[in-house]
This record gives C-alpha cells, sequence and structure tokens, in this order.
C-alpha cells in the first residue's frame, strides 16, 4: 500500500468485486454518472462492466487493479496491465462526486509511476472512445497525444454497453513514461 496526497492506493481483492462494479457504473452509466462529467449516459446505455470482468483484471498475471482510497472509502480505482515495453491503463473510474476536483490527475501520475517504478515500462497505452471530445482533451493535458489508430466499438456485445448511436470507435492514446 502507497499513500499519496491523503490518497491510499491499494491492490484491489476479490472482496472488492462489488464495490469497484458499483464504482465503474457510477462513474460512467445512468443517471448517477450525470453527477460528474466522465459520464457515457448519452452515448452508451447499460453496463460498462460486470463482477466477472472486474474479478478478470483482479486476477490477471501481467496486471494489477489499483484501488483508491480517501479516509477508508473506495472513491477511485484503475487497472494497470504490462505489456512488454508499455503499460496499458484502463477501466479508470473516480466517485462522479468527486470529479472535478484535481483527483484524477493525482491518481493518473501515480499510476504512471507505479507502472514505470515496477516494469520499467517506457510508455502508457489507453484506449477511449473517439467520440468523448472532452475526455481525450483531459488526457491530452496529462501528455497524452492522440494516434489516430482507431479499433471499432464491439457492437452486439452488450458486456460493454448498448451505444446509442452508430459511429463509436477507440482511439489509442499514448504517453512517454521517460
Amino acid at each position: 500500500m502507497e499513500t499519496t496526497a491523503g490518497l491510499t492506493f491499494r491492490d484491489a481483492t476479490d472482496a472488492d468485486v462489488d464495490t469497484l462494479v458499483a464504482l465503474v457504473e457510477s462513474a460512467y452509466r445512468g443517471d448517477d454518472s450525470r453527477a460528474g462529467w466522465t459520464t457515457e449516459a448519452d452515448i452508451l446505455e447499460g453496463q460498462r462492466t460486470d463482477p466477472e470482468g472486474v474479478l478478470a483484471v483482479i486476477k490477471s498475471s501481467d496486471g494489477r487493479l489499483l484501488t483508491v482510497e480517501r479516509d477508508g472509502q473506495v472513491v477511485a480505482c484503475c487497472q494497470l496491465e504490462h505489456r512488454g515495453t508499455y503499460a496499458y491503463f484502463g477501466m479508470f473510474a473516480v466517485s462522479p462526486t468527486l470529479q472535478g476536483g484535481g483527483l484524477g490527475k493525482v491518481i493518473i501520475a501515480e499510476a504512471e509511476r507505479i507502472a514505470g517504478e515496477t516494469w520499467g515500462v517506457t510508455e502508457m497505452h489507453m484506449t477511449v472512445i473517439s467520440v468523448r471530445n472532452d475526455l481525450v482533451a483531459w488526457y491530452e493535458r496529462r501528455g497524452y497525444r492522440r494516434t489516430g489508430q482507431m479499433t471499432p466499438f464491439p457492437y452486439g456485445d452488450e458486456r460493454f454497453g448498448v451505444p446509442r448511436r452508430d459511429d463509436l470507435q477507440f482511439e489509442l492514446l499514448v504517453k512517454p513514461l521517460v
């Protein structure tokens, strides 16, 4: 466990699954997500993740699901996965009522530090829904750059949500860590 800026970072355990599913869902889907700025409620309905998906990340031998607590309460999480010379950053969620206060900046900086220190990686990669211009701009302010590399959204696989538009795709964003 590491403490930064009043936050405690630890690896998620099986006991955290339900809490983390609820956190991710609240940050991205449904009316609760509208309390924060990361909502996807206007472009996707349905679930963002499920207990099986969260548990798979927790159990992954090549990664970790960082759980972030403040005063004993889970307030955020993010996935880090070692992929050779880079780490993949995903499943990033901050409690909607705490968004906009700088918490995300602290968490992503700590995740980058942990990935670099743990695996010696030189880059962080992530994918973002390309139409999420506000979110892409936030990552660009953190040093990530758009690559123009797109992958299709998994239309028809409701484990990732039910699209409300037909132009969704993921764009790869990359940041050098050294």
